[in-house]
């Protein structure tokens, strides 16, 4: 079985919650990928002593699910249970951590459990040779402690505009390249030693054997970067999401799709999969999952968005049906004929970094009731400018920024491409 599955896996898995202020909303798919190696923390009220902290993290696995699997369980403990983060505990009462010491503490714990997790007999006798990005916040009182190992990206949505973003850990970054190179080993294809498409990340013991090297001197490192951030009264969202995500949106779009979902629906879960619904119909192929943490001072619902997304979808509907009725004298248009004349026209009021890419479910629905034998062949896929070439240059693309795999995976993303668009 190559890379890719026939047809997408579009179930997904849900979760919220709130305390301590927030309130977060959670949405994960497997997508077009043969395995879900996604995972992901939520965590409101830390235990011993921290109650009225916060953690959610997001963990991207790569070449199977264990390492990120387990990072989703127990990464936590071995942050807060360190005696770098406990460092000020003195005489049997739990004080705060200081900045120094929690940023210390999550540097050591991400270094502890990569350490652990290596004497796990199938990863220590390369049975397994999983691997997995890791980034999350740690939220206090008063600060938020972004912590980022990998591809993954977190961001903060602040006063109207993104505020703070985590920095991808790319192999042609020049520290993260003077680091392989330092090593032994070389970046080709923008990949470690031409095959993984990550210079920082938690298991990878493939790349972690250099002898006279430390932990944080290898080809992979397992060292997170940790930055706080003061908190405000003008903060509005933090999203964390997998590469699947961050592949087809920018930092901006995304957050400006997410604030125009928040003032449609309340209900953070919901919104989490308007996200992971868009991103698929954008084109991504990857796993996708994402953790959206709302302040107080979050956006609300708002009467006249909600009126005005209501009008679109009625006219969406209608103009489906529109476009159905004038071609079904030359028989049934496949759907990805309805997308093409759709992203031609100027549609008012498209959400925002979403674009008709935001409503496809809403055209999707109508297709399907006024054509509902159809099979799926012929639907658009990333490539909606329509055209076998086109859809061939966007697989291409795909396997370019998706890719976390040798020589051989290539091949089948390219092939896994290419069966896609003969079959559109």
């Amino acid at each position: 079985m190559g890379a890719f599955l026939d047809k997408p896996k579009t179930e997904k898995h849900n979760a919220h919650g709130a305390g301590n202020g927030l309130r977060y909303g959670l949405s994960s798919m497997q997508g077009w990928r043969v395995e879900m190696e996604d995972a992901h923390t939520a965590v409101v009220g830390i235990p011993h002593g921290l109650e009225d902290w916060s953690f959610f993290a997001v963990y991207d696995g790569h070449a199977g699910s264990r390492v990120a699997n387990y990072c989703s369980t127990h990464l936590l403990e071995h942050i807060t249970n360190n005696e770098d983060f406990r460092a000020t505990e003195k005489a049997g009462s739990a004080l705060e951590p200081s900045v120094e010491n929690v940023k210390s503490g999550i540097r050591t714990g991400f270094l502890k459990i990569d350490e652990y997790m290596r004497n796990f007999s199938d990863l220590r006798n390369g049975m397994d040779r999983s691997g997995s990005t890791a980034v999350g916040v740690m939220i206090s009182p008063e600060h938020v402690y972004f912590i980022n190992c990998g591809d993954s990206r977190a961001v903060l949505y602040r006063n109207g505009q993104v505020c703070f973003s985590t920095q991808d850990h790319k192999p042609c970054n020049p520290r993260e390249k003077e680091r392989i190179q330092n090593a032994g080993g070389s970046v080709m294809i923008q990949r470690v030693n031409g095959s993984l498409a990550v210079s920082r990340a938690l298991g990878d013991y493939d790349y972690k054997c250099v002898d006279g090297k430390g932990p944080t001197e290898q080809l992979v490192s397992p060292e997170p970067e940790v930055c706080e951030i003061l908190r405000a009264e003008e903060d509005e969202f933090i999203i964390l999401a997998c590469d699947g995500i961050w592949d087809v949106m920018s930092n901006e779009e995304l957050c400006e799709f997410v604030k125009s979902r928040l003032e449609v629906s309340d209900d953070l879960e919901t919104v989490c999969n308007w996200v992971v619904d868009t991103c698929l119909h954008k084109g991504s192929r990857d796993n996708m999952s994402i953790v959206l943490v709302c302040f107080s001072n979050a956006p609300k619902v708002s009467d006249e968005a909600v009126k005005k997304d209501a009008e679109l979808d009625k006219y969406l509907e209608s103009r489906v049906e529109e476009i159905m009725e004038k071609s079904g004298e030359e028989g049934m248009p496949d759907l990805a004929h309805v997308i093409r004349i759709l992203t031609a026209e100027n549609i008012p009021n498209l959400p925002p970094g979403g674009g008709l890419a935001g409503k496809r479910n809403i055209i999707e629905a109508v297709y399907t009731r006024l054509n509902p034998h159809r099979d799926n062949e012929g639907e658009p896929g990333a490539a909606e400018e329509g055209g076998t070439q086109g859809r061939l240059v966007e697989a291409l693309r795909q396997m370019r920024i998706n890719h976390r795999g040798n020589y051989r995976h290539l091949l089948e993303e390219l092939l896994a491409g290419y069966r896609l668009a003969q079959l559109r």
